[in-house]
């Protein structure tokens, strides 16, 4: 499957085999794909909470609106980031980098984040959609279903997981097997309505 064929595949499905499991080079295979998504100044401030315990699953689908995908799906990966990555050892981001490049960069990480707060969050919230894309396409190739899921208690998740404080989560993703296609998209906008040429109005 190419690139724009996963990209039109793609569904958001909610019924799982729960009985599926996938092995761990396709869990490595999907991980090291959502790695691949860009950050603003490869700061890499993704993390991805892998939930194989089934008792927290559980425990998740509670504050998760009994969504069976929940504890169904063969994976259930949180996205979260860390707001503070910004300031933890930048030079590792660019640690590869040629020492001009290195120099300009590094410095500018901070310039940029310093006491932006919004920004720091707003960052955090672009980049793992980024990834979480990346996931579930890279899921689609592998021949896998996949969920985007935003329909939980935020602060309950972040206490069963145990956030820490200057982490937070973005959205959470199933994964595996699914047994029930999806139904046909409910009402796509059309082309000339949401692309826009140079400005509005």
């Amino acid at each position: 499957m190419n690139t724009l064929e996963a990209i039109h595949a793609r569904r958001a499905i909610k019924q799982y085999d729960p009985e599926h499991r996938l092995t761990d080079e396709e869990v490595k295979t999907l991980l090291a794909a959502a790695m691949q998504a860009p950050t603003a100044f490869n700061i890499q401030h993704w993390r991805f909470i892998l939930v194989t315990d089934p008792a927290l699953r559980r425990e998740i689908r509670e504050v998760a609106w009994d969504q069976a995908q929940v504890t169904d799906a063969s994976l259930l990966l949180i996205l979260c980031a860390d707001r503070d990555a910004w300031k933890k050892n930048p030079n590792r981001y660019w640690r590869e980098a040629p020492e001009g490049v290195r120099d300009f960069l590094v410095p500018a990480i901070g310039a940029y984040y310093e006491g932006r707060e919004q920004t720091q969050r707003d960052e955090c919230m672009r980049s793992c959609g980024l990834a979480g894309m990346a996931l579930m396409l890279a899921a689609k190739e592998l021949g896998y279903d996949s969920c985007p899921m935003d329909g939980f208690d935020f602060d309950a998740v972040a206490k069963l997981i145990g956030l820490p404080d200057d982490h937070l989560i973005s959205f959470m993703v199933a994964i595996g097997k699914g047994t029930q296609a999806a139904l046909p998209k409910p009402g796509q906008l059309p082309y000339e309505e949401v692309v826009i040429e140079n400005r509005f109005g």
